[in-house]
């Protein structure tokens, strides 16, 4: 997968920008606030209509125009893949009521036909590296869940579908609950929200399941590079119940978290999260929250048996991580058929000469490959010499001739 051709208005530090860009790696490089960093979000953006950082799309907009009437700002690429020689993508944020602090709605055209952000998904895929991905470890099981769901919205169609209908059934579900909580309506009704979770919520857990069944596996084989072989990483999926497996009239696991050696189907779990719904139904009335469900599921990482996220260091938080965001792409590329375009930002200075080294290696020969630095002197000549090297300024990238 490559991008032909990207086409900023608008946005963040670019009031326009058309660029032309070449297959193999591209090595942005300049001073920090100059445009570097929204170059990958205006690539990640076009692949999942979301940015990695922002909270609102009212902050992609470029500072001179937000305080217009009427305020847009529009991202636009050509991609060549596989499936199809050229695909063009837009999407432009237009002020939903001119004059006011209305919120910023999205237009997404594929080939000129208006699309839906989830059929969005999956005509770019990208696999992004940034030193905040410690977060994947580090951070809240929010930033884990939110990890699983950007990894598998790019490949699953069903996932997506699943994910939101289950979304919608959990707002529906929690006001609910605290209306039979106030005796505004009944608890006669909560089977058919019930249902609602229990059929997406399924479909979720099974995903998440396949994903880091096969993860695991290759960042193993990564991480046991990176330690020379001294440690061994392990992934914990730890669902709010655990669905269980039986073979031969066993359980086929006994450590804590869902087991990743033997897949469970979407209807093997639905029975079981319908059970822990039931079960927990009294306490969730009195909350006025759901308490069981994919909004609730938990990844942890273990070394050598010890939860990395409590116990270990930030440089084995950083190796576990390097090597979950290698098998992404070994992963994705299996399951595409094709090198998402990989997204790199600031990434390599965060590393040490050896593992840096071994970063370049895994990812050369990639389709495509977008890096930003400060110091573009840390990369190595033999790197440079391959690389489009170009210079980023006050939202404007001088390529040379």
């Amino acid at each position: 997968m490559r991008l032909m051709h990207l086409s900023l208005t608008n946005f963040r530090n670019y009031t326009r920008l058309e660029l032309s860009l070449p297959p193999g790696p591209i090595l942005l490089h300049g001073a920090n606030a100059q445009g570097k960093t929204s170059i990958l979000e205006a690539v990640y953006y076009l692949a999942t209509s979301r940015s990695p950082w922002t909270v609102t799309d009212k902050q992609l907009l470029n500072w001179r125009v937000k305080d217009e009437f009427m305020p847009y700002a529009r991202i636009s690429a050509e991609v060549g893949n596989n499936r199809r020689p050229l695909t063009k993508i837009d999407i432009t944020l237009i002020k939903d009521q001119p004059g006011t602090e209305a919120r910023f709605r999205k237009d997404i055209r594929v080939n000129g036909v208006t699309r839906r952000a989830m059929d969005l998904l999956g005509e770019i895929n990208v696999v992004m590296f940034l030193p905040q991905d410690l977060a994947i470890v580090e951070g809240s099981p929010a930033d884990r869940r939110r990890y699983l769901n950007v990894t598998l919205a790019q490949t699953d169609p069903a996932y997506v579908h699943a994910l939101h209908n289950y979304e919608k059934a959990l707002v529906q579900r929690n006001a609910l609950l605290r209306r039979i909580d106030k005796r505004q309506a009944s608890a006669n009704e909560l089977p058919f929200w019930d249902e609602q979770l229990i059929a997406a919520g399924s479909i979720i857990i099974a995903g998440r399941q396949r994903l880091l069944r096969e993860l695991e596996g290759l960042a193993q084989q990564v991480h046991a590079d990176l330690t020379a072989q001294a440690e061994t990483l392990e992934l914990q999926y730890q669902p709010s119940f655990t669905p269980t497996a039986k073979a031969n009239g066993q359980l086929s696991f006994g450590v804590l978290g869902l087991d990743l050696h033997r897949q469970l189907e979407p209807k093997e779990i639905e029975p079981q999260f319908r059970a822990a719904l039931a079960e927990h139904q009294r306490e969730e009335i009195a909350r006025g929250i759901t308490l069981v469900g994919p909004q609730r599921d938990e990844l942890r990482f273990t070394v050598n048996g010890y939860d990395l996220g409590l116990y270990g260091s930030r440089g084995q938080a950083r190796t576990a991580v390097m090597a979950i965001k290698l098998a992404e792409l070994d992963w994705m590329r299996s399951v595409t058929g094709e090198w998402p375009v990989l997204l790199l930002d600031e990434f390599i200075a965060e590393l040490d000469t050896e593992r840096r080294a071994y970063l370049l290696d895994r990812i050369d020969g990639a389709t495509q490959a977008i890096l930003t630095t400060t110091e573009p002197d840390i990369f190595t000549r033999a790197f440079l010499d391959k690389a489009a090297v170009w210079k980023v300024h006050a939202g404007q990238i001088t390529v040379p001739a």
